[in-house]
């Protein structure tokens, strides 16, 4: 998911996503940890969605306190 994806949502669909997202990197660390997991891209890339998202939520804290 790339940034301008993540822009676009609201509050509670960035809320959904971020859940989502921890629950897909805890599962490919549980596979991972009993090599079941084939692709190991997955965890980079779902750390850095993780970290787009947790970005978009805080940039969006700093604008409406200011």
């Amino acid at each position: 998911m790339d940034i301008d994806k993540v822009r676009e949502m609201s509050d509670p669909e960035l809320e959904l996503a971020l859940r989502q997202a921890k629950q897909d990197l805890w599962q490919a660390r549980f596979a991972l940890s009993t090599r079941q997991l084939k692709d190991y891209s997955t965890i980079p890339q779902t750390r850095r969605t993780i970290a787009r998202i947790l970005t978009v939520q805080h940039e969006r804290k700093l604008g409406q306190t200011a």
